[in-house]
């Protein structure tokens, strides 16, 4: 029909195709806004009448929207051939060629933003939290471009994928060293789950990575650590599998915190229990019971009888840890299932160290250092009552005492 018009026919030809190559386009852009502005938006709305929230994720319109973007390129690999039925075959290869890429592109794309919808659902159940689930999509999305890369290379040069995949044996040993950290990373990731080591949300600590707090990701190559300071640590997944760290995790989930803190008592305080000391021991409440297995024992005269407890004189520090571990026992915040006791340490140059041992129902950091401190204030503001002291190191102040007192 141009060629009548007085062109050419090569001009003609030319012209020809342009306008079919305009029209192939033109058809390529509406298919693309149809899918996008029709079919997405139906989509759309289909997810949010149902009642599940995991397609609301994974058909989100970010995750659709790099799905969309197949459509026009794949309309024009399709449709090519028949716009250029008459020109050669390397005109319609090479632009199926750059159609090609641009599928797989837009594949890639959209496979590494739906694996991304689909780690955001199942990181959010209970069940998944201590799986590497991280670790696992960064390697299925480095496994998925690699494999990517590898097919559009064969695309472009012309050789077949599966034989350029077996050509590559010889480099495989290359990229081993360029991925050594994710793929030690992958693996240590997989020890950390299955032996239950490890997940988000566990308090850890690692003295050499300067790690003390609460981990916030497991990823291929990194275990990030938020510290109790605010600041993060990232410590290599290789390193929590080959070296040693502690997990707090396992006392968050038993019945208590462990209280372990010494009383350092003045030895010089320590003495035999006198019958009015006795007398004033009986009217203390929590000693009520104490004090009636010492009556029953025959011990109601202080040390002027030889056989009294257990065939023990009672000393003052003596009834002081009957009276510590009673009131122990009274606290409700104390778990009674656990163990709870008073008991004496080594005797230092700083004093008797009188320990008390037990656990704390309430295992949060701040509302536990409560408890422990508030443990602490009663039984060292109880120490008086019962003629001991605890010691102390001399002072400056306590120098100037003793020697304002000879002057």
């Amino acid at each position: 029909m141009l060629v009548s018009w007085g062109m050419s026919p090569a001009t003609a030809d030319e012209l020809d195709h342009f306008i079919a190559l305009a029209v192939l386009i033109l058809l390529a852009l509406l298919a693309d806004m149809v899918c996008r502005h029709i079919v997405l938006k139906g989509v759309a709305k289909l997810v949010k009448k149902t009642k599940a929230t995991w397609d609301d994720v994974v058909f989100d319109h970010k995750v659709m929207i790099r799905l969309s973007h197949i459509v026009a390129p794949l309309v024009i690999y399709l449709f090519i051939p028949v716009a250029f039925a008459d020109t050669g075959d390397e005109t319609i290869e090479l632009i199926q060629r750059v159609c090609y890429v641009l599928i797989v592109l837009s594949c890639l794309f959209f496979g590494h933003a739906f694996l991304n919808a689909v780690y955001s659902v199942y990181n959010e159940k209970v069940r998944f939290r201590n799986k590497p689930l991280k670790s696992i999509l960064q390697t299925i999305q480095v496994a998925m471009w690699f494999i990517g890369g590898i097919v559009i290379l064969g695309k472009l040069i012309g050789q077949d994928p599966l034989t350029l995949l077996a050509g590559l044996g010889a480099v495989a040993t290359v990229l081993m060293l360029v991925f050594k950290d994710s793929i030690v990373g992958f693996v240590s990731g997989v020890q950390l789950s299955a032996n239950d080591m490890l997940k988000v949300g566990d308090w850890i600590k690692m003295p050499k990575y300067d790690a003390d707090g609460i981990v916030i990701e497991v990823s291929l190559a990194t275990v990030k650590v938020r510290n109790w300071d605010n600041t993060v640590t990232t410590v290599p997944p290789y390193a929590l599998v080959s070296e040693s760290f502690q997990n707090w995790n396992a006392m968050r989930e038993s019945g208590g915190r462990r209280v372990r803190r010494a009383i350092y008592i003045d030895m010089d305080s320590i003495r035999l229990c006198t019958p009015s000391m006795m007398e004033r021991f009986r009217k203390i409440g929590l000693l009520h019971g104490f004090m009636e297995k010492v009556d029953r024992a025959g011990g109601n005269n202080g040390y002027d009888d030889k056989d009294l407890l257990d065939g023990h004189s009672l000393t003052n520090l003596g009834v002081f840890r009957a009276y510590v571990e009673a009131y122990l026992k009274s606290l409700p915040v104390v778990n009674q299932e656990l163990h709870c006791m008073v008991r004496h340490l080594q005797p230092t140059e700083h004093g008797l160290p009188l320990e008390l041992y037990f656990f704390s129902k309430v295992k949060d950091w701040i509302p536990y250092e409560g408890v422990q401190a508030d443990v602490l204030d009663y039984v060292l503001a109880a120490l008086p009552e019962f003629g001991l002291r605890v010691f102390q190191s001399p002072t400056g102040a306590d120098v100037r005492d003793v020697l304002s007192s000879h002057t």
